[in-house]
């Protein structure tokens, strides 16, 4: 997955303006205790940090 496929996803399911706050603020375990950002720029590919997201956030299966 691009970084702008993740990108465009995460806008399309928590709205444009509170995707880069959420992918900046909140801490996931399963992400290592990183934010999402964090574990991007730690080098996890971006269809593994979406794929946590859509766990933890529950993310409808037609937006996965």
């Amino acid at each position: 997955m691009r970084l702008t496929v993740f990108w465009q996803r995460m806008a399309e399911h928590f709205g444009p303006g509170y995707a880069e706050t959420f992918a900046r603020d909140h801490v996931m375990s399963e992400l290592g205790g990183r934010t999402v950002q964090e574990a991007l720029d730690a080098g996890w590919a971006a269809k593994e940090v979406w794929q946590v997201v859509c766990s933890v956030m529950d993310v409808p299966r037609e937006r996965r």
